[in-house]
């Protein structure tokens, strides 16, 4: 496979802040478009590192490097597994059932890089099945991903609804945590919250997740 890099260069202008690389085929793959993309930035006067990468892996011959390319760089800042290209070139069908196996892997490696988890567990060429694209954000969410591309406006709100923050789950993460620092003041490890046991990784996880409402 060919990279295209004088494309890659022409895209980088003052106003992009991202860039998507499709197929991406492995670290250094990422490292090689990094050296042009500074290039570029340094002839346009602007901050080199500025642009980040968001990366789609959608062949299977670079799923094994999936830690490799997620730590490749310092501009990496999200990744995904494309589920109708990887699923054409496996000759498989797309959807839930093929995805969580890949998803997972993509999980462990962006929490392992520092970097954002891209894309849902399932599948979605039929944007109108809104419902379904709820249900798989939902689900998506509960494993660990974080933020989501779409095909269509309409899944835009369902996006923002889902792997957004409500109100009521910052509200209780705050309760939550206050509930667990007093009991640590009085010298407690563990105590009780809404019926329920918490300890430091069930804290953590709701620092985590007010991290993400600011």
């Amino acid at each position: 496979m060919e990279i295209a890099v004088p494309d890659i260069a022409a895209a980088v202008r003052p106003e992009v802040t991202a860039l998507m690389l499709p197929k991406v085929m492995g670290p250094e793959h990422i490292r090689l478009l990094s050296e042009v993309v500074g290039a570029r930035e340094a002839a346009l006067g602007l901050p080199i590192g500025r642009t980040r990468f968001i990366a789609l892996v959608e062949t299977p011959q670079a799923l094994p490097h999936l830690y490799a390319i997620a730590a490749a760089d310092p501009r990496m800042a999200a990744m995904a597994v494309g589920s109708e290209d990887l699923s054409t070139e496996l000759e498989a069908v797309p959807g839930a059932d093929l995805m969580y196996h890949f998803g997972m892997m993509l999980l462990a490696a962006t929490r392992a890089a520092g970097i954002l988890p891209l894309g849902a567990v399932g599948a979605f060429a039929d944007f109108n099945d809104l419902d379904g694209y709820r249900k798989a954000l939902q689900r998506s969410r509960k494993l660990g991903f974080a933020c989501t591309s779409c095909i269509h406006p309409l899944h835009v709100p369902i996006i923002n609804e889902e792997y957004g923050v409500a109100p009521a789950e910052a509200d209780r993460a705050r309760r939550l945590i206050a509930t667990f620092e007093e009991a640590l003041a009085k010298g407690a490890g563990a105590v009780a919250f809404e019926g329920a046991m918490i300890d430091l990784p069930v804290v953590e996880r709701a620092r985590r997740l007010l991290a993400r409402v600011r």
